[in-house]
C-alpha cells in the first residue's frame, strides 16, 4: 500500500458506522411520515349525546399530544361544548378559554393559555382522526380540535393530527344527526353538545404496537 492509498482508505469499521449513521438521519427525516401507533393511553368525553373514547400518536404528535392530556388531566375540557358539527366533515371542540360553561382556576387558565408547535404529519385526514384547530399562524394550535366525520384529504399535511377515535361510533353518528345551522363557513349546532365529564386511564391491555396503519395509510404519499 503507498501512502496515498493509506491516506484515501478509510479506517476499518468505518462503512459500518457510516451505514449506522445513514440509518439514524434517514429515521429522524422521517419522523413525521411514522406508521400511526396507539398508545395504551384512553381519553373519555362524556357528552349530552353519549361518550366518546380516543387514544393518543404521541410518537407522531408527542408535543401536541402532552398537551391536550394535561388539559384533560386538569379537567380543561369539563363543561365545554362542540361548537361545530359538519355532517361528514368535523365536530369540532371549542377553544376551553372559550367553550366552558364553569370558570376556570388559575392553573386552567395558565395551562388552557399555551400553544403548541405545528405537528404536521403524513397521516391521512379520515373519519375517526383527532385533528388540531388552529389560526394561520402554524403554531397557533391551543385546545380547539375537530374530530373527523368523513375523509378530508385537503387538511392532510396542514393540520396536526394527534389521535383517534377508539370507541363512540354510534355517539358521532348522534352528532350527525344534531339540527344545525349555518353561520359564515361554520356549520354549527342549534342545541349545545356539552361535554359534561372527561375522565383518562391507562390500559395495559393495550401496547405501543397498536396501530391503524390500514385506514390511515391507505394512500400513496
Amino acid at each position: 500500500m503507498n501512502h496515498v492509498e493509506k491516506i484515501l482508505r478509510p479506517p476499518a469499521g468505518f462503512a459500518s458506522c457510516a451505514a449506522l449513521f445513514l440509518l439514524f438521519l434517514a429515521s429522524d427525516l422521517s419522523y413525521a411520515s411514522l406508521e400511526p401507533r396507539l398508545g395504551s393511553a384512553r381519553v373519555v368525553f362524556q357528552t349530552n349525546y353519549g361518550d366518546i373514547e380516543f387514544g393518543f400518536f404521541h410518537e407522531i404528535a408527542p408535543k401536541t399530544v402532552d398537551h391536550i392530556f394535561k388539559l384533560v388531566r386538569l379537567g380543561c375540557y369539563n363543561t365545554n361544548h362542540f361548537f361545530r358539527v359538519d355532517k361528514g366533515f368535523v365536530a369540532q371542540v371549542a377553544d376551553v378559554s372559550q367553550g366552558r360553561s364553569a370558570p376556570m382556576n388559575e392553573e386552567q387558565k395558565f395551562e388552557a393559555q399555551k400553544t403548541v408547535v405545528g405537528e404536521f404529519s403524513k397521516v391521512k385526514h379520515v373519519r375517526g382522526t383527532l385533528s388540531m384547530g388552529r389560526y394561520s399562524d402554524p403554531d397557533s394550535a391551543s385546545s380547539s380540535f375537530s374530530i373527523l366525520l368523513g375523509d378530508a384529504p385537503h387538511l392532510d399535511g396542514q393540520y396536526a393530527i394527534f389521535g383517534w377515535v377508539t370507541k363512540g361510533e354510534d355517539t358521532l353518528k348522534n352528532l350527525e344527526e344534531v339540527p344545525t345551522r349555518r353561520e359564515g363557513i361554520f356549520v354549527m349546532p342549534t342545541e349545545r353538545i356539552t361535554i359534561l365529564s372527561t375522565y383518562f386511564y391507562e390500559n395495559e391491555m393495550l401496547s405501543m404496537n397498536t396501530t391503524v396503519k390500514n385506514v390511515l395509510y391507505h394512500a400513496t404519499f
